[in-house]
């Protein structure tokens, strides 16, 4: 339930972060507006990032040795 949770956070924030941009696409803010709406866009890019990561650390890839079936934690390539 907690992936489903972080999958919904996730997909709400970017749906945020898409009427932001819908907004500041328009070209009818002030400066002022237009910093608070950067900023909030900012601040979910964050979130968004942080969301991320901490699913890639949680991915793990099953992988057969010998017959049996294990799960490892998943590496990164560089």
């Amino acid at each position: 339930m907690a992936k489903e949770k972080t999958a919904i956070n996730l997909e709400k924030s970017l749906q945020m972060l898409e009427q932001l941009v819908e907004k500041m696409e328009q070209g009818n803010l002030d400066l002022e507006s237009s910093m608070k709406l950067f900023e909030q866009g900012v601040s979910l890019v964050k979130q968004c990032q942080t969301t991320l990561a901490q699913a890639e650390q949680k991915v793990q890839i099953l992988t057969e040795s010998n017959g049996e079936k294990s799960l490892c934690d998943f590496k990164e390539e560089e």
